[in-house]
């Protein structure tokens, strides 16, 4: 993926602008920083803007990029695999400007405490209006990963992000958490709330029985004279990270060699521009596009990855443009071609900052959101605790969020182990901030939220642990899954990322004690996959765990959690860990 000195420059123009000029407008009024950040100059005859994973956050909200996201092998030290100050000096931003705020977790709570929430869709909406103005055209994608996230969104089975997709402006769509709703309510969406006016594509959802597509591959649009062909590219690995039965008459996967055949027939069908709207995973992107050939650029999502800009791919066909644009809202893609003589000539891409004190709200979308949350304030506001240390969730291998979740389970639930899924959504809470019913749901709310409680002996403790390390260390992208690892409460390990599978955790131990292979513990855990799980009798949801833990805390105050993180060997140079 070596850059030519025209892809170089590239790279550094999208970098440039970027950052250009925001620190004069830190302190301005929104609609005087509106009109200076985000005036980009329009380019070229086709536009398109992206975004991606927002998990259902309406509002504006603090979100702390990871501080450790390990690339091993041929991703180390590339994008999307760098943090903190690497990825400030790879993407030639400032330290301490918003910039370094929004896209790591650098000094955040001082950062977020100066420079204010990002995202929200009221604020995003407004963005979107402006840059469709100035951009003749244009058509907004949506990665996936809108619909769950929140407390509204589940208890409206994704109605209230139904209708604010629907306002946004959103023309195109591919999903993963969509599917967790089930079949049918996907299918009635769709057909529903949808028609006419966003399409849901995905080239690599198959019926089981005769192999069918369940949803169009692909959409052929005219944009200022020019053929442009978005296909889509829902997660391939659903029925796996999440509950099969939700999806029971579906197949998923990559699909490499019938995604060829749709690219190569939106080509025969006169398309001078085809680009791929997926939920892979940036590393999974990134050896999709030097595999095919034919597609101009991939939009991507999945790993939340807030990558400043587009990483061109070599391939058989010439080359790749590859992104990712972040999650939670907090970010947008914009995307201009130049396509002239029935190619692509030039590009200009940049990932803009949603800073929520920088644009005005769009009125029409904040009186949607106020209708939207009224029948559910009363539950969302409810108080449960105080925190008093930074709680987020980002990272390899856990975080202060993820840490209370285990305490929860271990102490309510009585258990020696705790385990919680490797998420990459959730909401980030200051020091001082009162933890509410929906910033406690921000970090909990899916389908199939169910608490487990079960002996496990040592063995399967293992093997659960070298499971998980293997779909996020595997050399091969293809065999990655795309969230973080499980994170443990209770029990300590060492984890060597460059070893093979079965080989990368080590010293696990309880007490100080070696964890004995052959004995039994008590684990707890949440977001069973297993369908049995739903009906077992004493499951009891995690917000309901959660909730119980928070009130029963000393004066209403949670204290700063002590993170449980492993020992890592053998990464100490990764420069997708941060040293500060």
């Amino acid at each position: 993926m070596s850059l030519s000195r025209r892809d170089f420059l590239q790279v550094l123009a999208a970098a440039s602008a970027a950052g250009m000029g925001l620190a004069r407008y830190a302190d301005a009024d929104a609609a005087t920083a509106q009109q200076g950040l985000y005036e980009l100059p329009a380019f070229g005859n086709v536009s398109l803007l992206h975004m991606t994973d927002c998990h259902a956050q309406l509002l504006p909200v603090n979100f702390r990029e990871p501080s450790v996201n390990i690339g091993l092998a041929g991703m180390q030290g590339r994008w999307p695999h760098l943090t903190g100050d690497s990825l400030l000096k790879a993407a030639g931003l400032r330290p301490g400007s918003e910039q370094a705020f929004a896209f790591t977790h650098i000094d955040f709570e001082k950062a977020a405490r100066r420079y204010g929430k990002l995202g929200g869709f009221a604020h995003l909406a407004t963005l979107v209006k402006q840059l469709k103005a100035s951009r003749p055209g244009a058509l907004l994608l949506d990665g996936g990963d809108t619909w769950q996230g929140s407390a509204t969104a589940l208890w409206t089975q994704a109605q209230d992000m139904v209708e604010a997709a629907k306002l946004l402006g959103v023309d195109v769509m591919t999903g993963h958490w969509e599917f967790t709703y089930g079949m049918d309510r996907v299918q009635q969406i769709i057909e529903q709330d949808f028609k006419g006016q966003i399409e849901f594509l995905a080239q690599n959802v198959k019926t089981n029985d005769f192999g069918d597509p369940v949803f169009k591959p692909y959409t052929l649009r005219n944009i200022n004279g020019v053929p442009v062909a978005i296909i889509g590219q829902a997660f391939p690995y659903t029925p796996i990270a999440n509950p099969r039965y939700l999806v029971a008459d579906w197949s998923f996967g990559i699909q490499e060699e019938n995604l060829q055949k749709v690219v190569d027939e939106a080509r025969g069908k006169g398309a001078q521009l085809v680009v791929l709207l997926s939920h892979n995973g940036m590393d999974v992107d990134l050896k999709l596009a030097s595999r095919l050939r034919g597609i101009d650029a991939i939009f991507g999502g999945h790993t939340h990855d807030g990558v400043p800009l587009a990483v061109p791919v070599a391939n058989p066909g010439g080359k790749t443009l590859v992104t990712n644009a972040g999650s939670n809202g907090k970010f947008l893609g914009v995307m201009d071609f130049d396509v002239q003589g029935g190619k692509l000539a030039d590009f200009r891409y940049r990932l803009l900052p949603v800073f929520a004190n920088q644009l005005a709200p769009d009125p029409a979308m904040a009186a949607l959101i106020v209708k939207l949350r009224q029948p559910f304030e009363a539950r969302l506001a409810d108080k449960l605790a105080i925190t008093d240390g930074l709680l987020y969730r980002r990272g390899n291998f856990n975080g202060s969020w993820d840490q209370l979740v285990c305490d929860a389970l271990m102490q309510v639930q009585g258990a020696e182990i705790a385990f919680s899924p490797g998420f990459r959504w959730g909401t980030t809470l200051l020091p001082g901030e009162v933890i509410t019913r929906e910033l406690m749901m921000d970090q909990l709310a899916i389908t199939y939220g169910h608490t487990t409680l079960a002996e496990i002996s040592g063995e399967a403790i293992k093997t659960i642990l070298e499971d998980v390390a293997d779909n996020l260390f595997n050399p091969d992208p293809y065999y990655q899954q795309g969230g973080d690892m499980v994170r443990v409460g209770g029990l300590s390990y060492t984890c060597w990322p460059g070893q093979a599978m079965g080989r990368r955790i080590t010293e696990m131990r309880l007490g100080g004690k070696l964890i004995d292979a052959d004995r039994k513990y008590k684990v707890a855990g949440w977001a069973p996959v297993a369908e049995p799980a739903r009906t077992a009798t004493g499951n009891r949801p995690v917000w309901d765990v959660v909730e119980d833990w928070l009130r029963l805390q000393p004066g209403g105050h949670v204290a700063p959690r002590h993170i449980n993180t492993p020992t890592l060997v053998g990464v100490q140079d990764n420069a997708g860990i941060s040293k500060d």
